[in-house]
C-alpha cells in the first residue's frame, strides 16, 4: 500500500522486529498501537469475535524483557498476530462463527499447530477474527457474528472465508493473521481488501485438527506484503506430529529465498483460464500490467492457458460432502441454528453417493495431472485472483449476477485447492470506486519459495502500491 507508514500499527512484521532491536520502540509500545487499531477496526467492520487486549499487552511486556536481554524467542517475537476463529488457540474459545458451537463448560487448552508455532516464537495474540460458519463459503457473514465489511467501503464485503483476517490486517490491527483456504478462503479476502496472502502447497504448513473439508483446507499467511509472509512461513512450517499428512521439513528458509532472481523465469499470463469468464476491464487491465513488469523484470512471459476445464462440480461434491459431514451429529434443533445456505450445501452433500465422490477423486486427479504438465513449461501462471472487486456486504453472490453459489463468482481460486499448489495474491490496483483488484500468482507444488520470490519482486517493483484504505 502507498501512503507511507506514520503509526507503529502500519509497520510491517519486518519492521517491527528490526526496531525492536535497535531500541527504536518496544513490544509493548507497538501492541498497544495495535490494540487501538483492532478496536477502531472492530467498530467500522466487525472484523473481530474476541480482542484479547490484557492478554496481548502481558505477552508484549515479557518480550520486551526478551529484547532487552538480547534473547528473542523467535523471528516474530513482539509482534501483535490475530487468528481466523476456526483454528484452536489455547485459552480462548474457537465458537467458527456458529450459533451450534456451545462455550458452557468447554476446555480450550490446545493451540492449533501454527499457533503453537507462533506462539513459540513470542508472537503477541491480539484476538480471533471473523469467518462465515465453518468457514464454508467465499464472504464473511454468520449467523453468530453477523456480517464483515471491507476496510475500503464497509457497505461491500470483506471476502471470506477468512474476512476477518483480511480486513484486521488491512487496517493495522496486526500486520500478521493466520488464516485458512479451502477454495479461496485467504486468496480472495486478500484481494477484495488489497494486502498479500498465500495457499501454500498442502501439508506445507501443518493443520490440526483435520478439516471437515479434507485435503482441501490450507493454513496460511495474511500479511502486508510477501517478505512478511516468508518470515511468518519460517515460522509456522515447523513440523508438528499431529498432523499426518504434514510434509517434510522446509529446507533452507523462505526470507533468504526472496533473494533469488526472478530473471530468466517462464512466466504464463492466462487473463481467464481460457474459460467463458467476464473479467472486469478494470481487473483485466491491472493484471496485464503485472504481467507486463514481469516481463520488464526479464521473465519470459507469454499469454497461455493451462488447457484445464471447471472443475467446480467436482469441486462441489467434494466441499458439500464435507460440509454433510461436519453437521451430521447435529439435531434437527442444531441444524435450524444454522446460516440456510450451509444448510442447503450440507443436504445436498448427504446425497452424493460414494461412486460420486470418487468420481469427483477422480477429476481431481486428473486437474493435478494437468498442471504438473503444464508446469513442465512454465514456472509461474498469472491470473486475476478474482474476476470482480468487492461487492455488498452480507450477500453470497452479487445482485444480478444470476450465480447462485460463491464459487460461480471466483473461479480461479478453487481449481488450486483441488491440484494443491502454491498460490498467492497482491494488490495491483484498484477499481473506479477505489476497491482493491488482486492478481494471483500460481506455482508447482512445492515451489512456494518461487511463488514467494516473485511476489516480492514486484513489491519491490512497485506493482503492489494502492491507497490505504480510509482511517476506521
Amino acid at each position: 500500500m502507498t501512503n507511507g507508514p506514520t503509526h507503529l500499527a502500519d509497520l510491517t512484521a519486518t519492521r517491527l522486529t528490526a526496531g525492536y532491536a535497535a531500541g527504536e520502540f518496544s513490544p509493548v509500545e507497538a501492541t498497544a498501537a495495535v490494540l487501538e487499531r483492532a478496536a477502531a477496526a472492530q467498530a467500522a467492520t466487525n472484523s473481530f469475535t474476541r480482542i484479547t487486549a490484557d492478554e496481548a499487552l502481558a505477552a508484549a511486556e515479557e518480550s520486551a524483557k526478551r529484547w532487552v536481554r538480547g534473547e528473542p524467542a523467535g523471528p516474530v517475537d513482539g509482534v501483535p498476530v490475530t487468528v481466523k476463529d476456526v483454528l484452536l488457540t489455547r485459552g480462548a474459545p474457537t465458537l467458527r462463527g456458529s450459533r451450534t458451537v456451545r462455550t458452557e463448560g468447554a476446555v480450550w487448552d490446545e493451540d492449533a499447530p501454527s499457533v503453537a508455532r507462533l506462539r513459540e516464537s513470542g508472537a503477541v495474540f491480539v484476538g480471533k477474527t471473523t469467518t462465515p460458519e465453518f468457514g464454508w463459503k467465499g464472504v464473511t457473514d454468520s449467523p453468530r457474528h453477523g456480517v464483515t465489511g471491507n476496510p475500503y467501503d464497509p457497505r461491500r464485503t470483506a471476502g471470506g472465508s477468512s474476512g476477518g483476517s483480511a480486513a484486521a490486517v488491512a487496517l493495522g490491527a496486526g500486520p500478521l493473521s493466520l488464516g485458512t483456504d479451502g477454495g479461496g478462503s485467504v486468496r480472495i479476502p486478500a484481494s477484495f481488501c488489497g494486502i498479500f496472502a498465500l495457499k501454500a502447497t498442502y501439508g506445507r504448513v501443518p493443520h490440526y485438527p483435520a478439516s471437515p473439508f479434507g485435503t482441501l483446507a490450507h493454513v496460511g499467511p495474511m500479511t502486508r506484503d510477501a517478505a512478511d509472509a516468508a518470515l511468518m512461513m519460517d515460522v509456522i512450517c515447523r513440523p508438528d506430529w499431529r498432523d499426518w499428512s504434514q510434509l517434510g521439513p522446509v529446507a533452507g528458509s523462505f526470507r533468504e529465498a526472496l533473494a533469488g532472481p526472478v530473471s530468466g523465469l517462464r512466466v504464463a499470463y492466462s487473463p481467464s483460464l481460457g474459460w467463458d469468464v467476464p473479467v472486469a476491464p478494470e481487473v483485466a487491465a491491472a493484471v496485464r500490467g503485472v504481467a507486463d513488469r514481469l516481463a520488464g523484470l526479464g521473465a519470459h512471459v507469454e499469454e497461455a492457458d493451462p488447457g484445464i476445464e471447471d472443475p467446480v462440480e467436482a469441486f462441489h461434491t467434494l466441499w458439500f460432502s464435507g460440509a454433510a459431514r461436519l453437521v451430521q451429529p447435529l439435531g434437527d434443533a442444531e441444524r435450524a441454528l444454522l446460516d440456510p445456505g450451509l444448510r442447503e450445501i450440507c443436504e445436498r452433500g448427504a446425497r452424493y453417493s460414494a461412486l460420486e465422490y470418487l468420481a469427483a477423486v477422480d477429476v481431481r486427479m486428473a486437474l493435478g495431472r494437468a498442471m504438473g504438465r503444464f508446469h513442465r513449461g512454465y514456472d509461474l501462471l498469472v491470473t486475476p485472483t478474482e474476476p470482480i472487486t468487492a461487492f455488498e456486504a452480507g450477500a453470497e453472490v452479487p445482485s444480478g449476477s444470476g450465480h447462485t453459489r460463491w464459487t460461480g463468482w471466483t473461479p480461479f481460486t478453487y481449481p488450486f485447492n483441488l491440484t494443491q499448489q502454491p498460490a498467492a495474491t497482491l494488490p495491483c490496483g484498484v477499481d473506479g470506486d477505489g476497491l482493491p483488484i488482486g492478481v494471483q500468482l500460481v506455482g508447482a507444488r512445492h515451489a512456494d519459495a518461487l511463488v514467494l520470490r516473485v511476489a516480492h519482486a514486484l513489491y519491490g517493483a512497485g506493482a503492489a502500491e494502492i491507497p490505504a484504505p480510509p482511517a476506521p
